[in-house]
């Protein structure tokens, strides 16, 4: 295999998280008399760290959000996960294949810890992924689409960026990747091809991205 580290992002790529967590946020923001539809909160907010919310609101309209808004927001999402989250389809025989192969791999995400941690636990996940590989924009000072998140996963993994290879599904995503010097694989199981541009290649199912690292 020719990278030496796969980076996974979290929600829509190891968990099937975007569907549930942008209906709830378009529905918060319209409570709060920001009105917001499920493909808008997709388009701005998909795949990026919450403090994107806030400053997109306030760009928009002057107003700050509710001191609040992250912890009545993560409260909702989470008691959703309870009851709807699942692993996106495939992606364990994917950690399986990577496995066996011996290539290391981590997730690197816009996400909270915390919330990587819920969404691990509700799917199963968290027996694929040891502490030390998951990655959050909380470690770092800016989430994506600056490239810090995916360096500080390569620098603790010990990969040179050069050699990783990172799986996004966001705009927001694919940009910090490519901002890393590293190439990146488009998920395109709800985003369309046309949304993110410029990656190494494009996917829609998880057996095509085994294929893909082979």
């Amino acid at each position: 295999m020719r990278y030496e580290l796969v980076i996974f992002d979290n929600d829509g790529v190891l968990v099937d998280s975007e569907p549930i967590s942008n209906t709830i946020l378009a529905e918060y923001l319209t409570e709060l008399g920001h009105p917001t539809s499920y493909q808008e909160s997709l388009r701005d907010y998909m795949g990026a760290a919450v403090h994107r919310v806030h400053d997109l609101v306030e760009e928009r309209t002057g107003e700050k959000l509710p001191a609040d808004f992250d912890e009545t927001l993560h409260s909702r999402i989470f008691a959703a996960f309870a009851q709807e989250l699942e692993p996106v389809a495939g992606v364990e025989d994917v950690l399986g294949k990577l496995v066996a192969d011996g290539i290391p791999y981590c997730v690197a995400s816009s996400g909270s810890h915390e919330r990587i941690r819920v969404g691990h636990r509700k799917t199963g996940l968290d027996q694929w992924f040891e502490e030390e590989w998951i990655f959050s924009a909380e470690d770092v000072g800016r989430g994506k689409p600056a490239p810090d998140l995916f360096l500080r996963a390569a620098e603790r993994m010990g990969v040179p960026p050069e050699r990783c290879v990172v799986i996004e599904d966001s705009p927001l995503g694919v940009e910090a990747a490519k901002a890393a010097g590293m190439d990146v694989y488009g998920f395109t199981s709800m985003m369309p091809a046309d949304r993110l541009s410029g990656v190494t290649g494009h996917f829609s199912d998880m057996s095509q991205l085994r294929e893909l690292l082979a």
